[in-house]
């Protein structure tokens, strides 16, 4: 998730041993494609793929990470989108393994939007929306939230998580003001929820890869720090 997360990438990724590759974030929906217009206007290339073609986009990518026999794990996309059909949609692509909602993405035209970090200003709302997406598709589904976003409060939104039924909760363990992770984060949702919690912020390395598993994460996340196509560290020591 830190800007070069297309299919060619990820199966670049593919000989490093990854359990799950996650393609995008991509806007799904007309709010979010309108903010990301926005976005590009002011210097920042999100993805931004019309939405009538994005589901063959993906389709595409998918098949691009598959066709490499070097890979044999899951395939996940994320998708920004302010209400839940258009996941439930991109959810229908048969290759697809795991469909992630962001709850993340903290740029203000997203935020205006509905999108991204704006789901998680209504606890009762996020429950809404992945009840929906759960309810309507067949592919295991992760959330991927911010933490420590004001006024927000991360155990409520990991219980509505919980308790709308998604398989996984990405935790980006964002620590204001710091370049490190809030691993106080994990282990606190971690005593809360039964999730598979997939830890995510500043791993660049063994010791804070070992780090946010010792925390309470069952799995990590990891990107900024593998950006030029290598991995700084033996991911089967973690």
């Amino acid at each position: 998730m830190a800007g070069i997360t297309n299919g060619q990438f990820c199966s670049k990724m593919s000989v490093y041993g990854f359990d799950v590759l996650t393609i995008g974030g991509y806007n799904a929906d007309k709010n979010a494609i309108n903010a990301g217009l926005k976005i590009i206007e002011r210097g920042r290339h999100e993805f931004n793929i019309n939405e009538n073609e994005l589901y063959h986009h993906i389709e595409e990518e998918i098949k691009y990470i598959k066709s490499n026999t070097d890979y044999h794990g899951q395939v996940s996309v994320n998708l920004r989108s302010s209400s839940p059909k258009p996941i439930i949609e991109i959810s229908k692509i048969k290759a697809l393994d795991i469909i992630e909602i962001n709850a993340h993405c903290r740029q203000p035209e997203l935020i205006e939007s509905g999108c991204g970090q704006a789901l998680l200003e209504n606890h009762k709302n996020l429950y809404d929306f992945i009840s929906e997406v759960v309810k309507n598709c067949k592919k295991k589904v992760s959330v991927k939230i911010r933490a420590n976003v004001s006024g927000v409060d991360n155990i409520t939104i990991a219980k509505a998580i919980n308790n709308a039924g998604a398989d996984y909760i990405h935790v980006d363990a964002m620590k204001p003001g710091h370049d490190y992770a809030d691993f106080s984060v994990i282990e606190s949702i971690r005593n809360n929820v039964d999730l598979f919690i997939i830890g995510n912020n500043s791993i660049r390395d063994l010791e804070s890869a070992r780090r946010m598993i010792s925390s309470g994460a069952d799995g990590i996340s990891i990107a900024r720090a593998v950006i030029n196509g290598t991995i700084p560290f033996d991911l089967s020591s973690v």
